[in-house]
């Protein structure tokens, strides 16, 4: 299948119809699966560019999903699609490792932006492994690691994570991190940035590193490697 087709987890078959009609109109097909348990077999990395992923299914809460991607090292863009709109809602999702939120009602029109930003994504070159401070980003298999421990990476952590890396230390602005997790032109919650930093800066301790990202006010964020830690 190529990569700019598309999984959809909806259950309301109206839905899922206008949703697919809306995307085919844009050049993107999609595949719509309404339980958890059927579009788990279908979730292998490099069939699907994005998966649309509804919240509330007859089997459980996509939210589950997108955890269980994350955790086998699954980093296809993920866009949740709820009627879950308060604060705390988009924040689990974001900390559960989706890539941007979409509350219901929404326009079709916002639906196709935002599948088609996280479509254009560049692609890394997986041969490249920088490392700073100890710490290596291995987008191939979208993790991060320090000595023996390998992390895995929700996408826009891997690519703020890269960023902060081929820094080497210096300054990188908000906006630039933004563009890099999120892509360019597309809006997302004002706090997604240090939710995603904040992630990180756990997976980081968890893993052993003393490196820091530390946040200089009005400039950005720059990785501060401990006195004892190598680059």
């Amino acid at each position: 299948m190529s990569s700019n087709r598309i999984a959809i987890l909806e259950d309301n078959p109206r839905m899922a119809v206008l949703m697919c009609k809306a995307l085919a109109t844009a050049g993107i097909e999609a595949d719509v699966f309404e339980r958890l348990d059927s579009v788990w077999p279908a979730m292998t990395p490099g069939i699907y560019g994005v998966f649309v992923i509804d919240r509330s299914v007859p089997d459980g809460d996509g939210l589950n999903l997108v955890r269980r991607l994350r955790a086998d090292g699954n980093a296809t863009p993920c866009l949740m699609v709820t009627a879950r709109d308060a604060i705390h809602d988009r924040i689990e999702g974001l900390e559960s490792g989706a890539d941007d939120y979409l509350p219901k009602p929404f326009s079709l029109e916002e639906l196709v932006a935002r599948v088609r930003a996280l479509l254009r994504r560049p692609l890394i070159l997986t041969s490249l492994e920088p490392t700073f401070a100890g710490i290596s980003v291995h987008t191939a298999r979208g993790c991060m690691n320090y000595g023996n421990v390998s992390t895995p990476l929700a996408p826009a952590e891997l690519q703020i994570l890269l960023a902060l890396v081929q820094a080497a230390g210096q300054v990188v602005q908000r906006s630039r991190l933004e563009a890099a997790g999120w892509g360019l032109g597309e809006g997302v919650t004002p706090n997604a940035l240090d939710v995603a930093v904040h992630r990180l800066r756990r997976k980081i301790l968890a893993a052993g590193s003393l490196t820091q990202i530390v946040n200089l006010r009005g400039k950005g964020f720059a990785l501060q490697k401990a006195d004892d830690e190598a680059q």
